[in-house]
């Protein structure tokens, strides 16, 4: 199944989305596959109600990623700035 990394945390822990069972989970970050960032995918295995085992997943990663940029892209380009003037 494929988990996201939410965010790290300041405490050296990264917050694991899991949409499949609608949970986040807490892991070390020395745990993360090399690689890893936030906003990475990852496929994991659960075991216990605990991530046992985690993959980076680079082409689901990389193509999200590339949604994100278009959506953004086409934001952008429509806002037409500010109707306020500034002083």
């Amino acid at each position: 199944m494929k988990g996201y990394i939410d965010r790290f945390e300041d405490n050296g822990f990264a917050v694991i989305l899991v949409e499949e069972f609608n949970e986040e989970f807490v892991v070390s970050r020395e745990r993360l596959p090399e690689g890893s960032t936030v906003h990475s995918y990852l496929d994991v295995t659960i075991e216990k109600n605990q991530i046992s085992s985690m993959r980076l997943d680079s082409r689901v990663t990389q193509s999200e990623q590339e949604k994100v940029d278009d959506l953004m892209s086409k934001i952008r380009s429509k806002n037409k700035g500010s109707k306020f003037k500034k002083k």
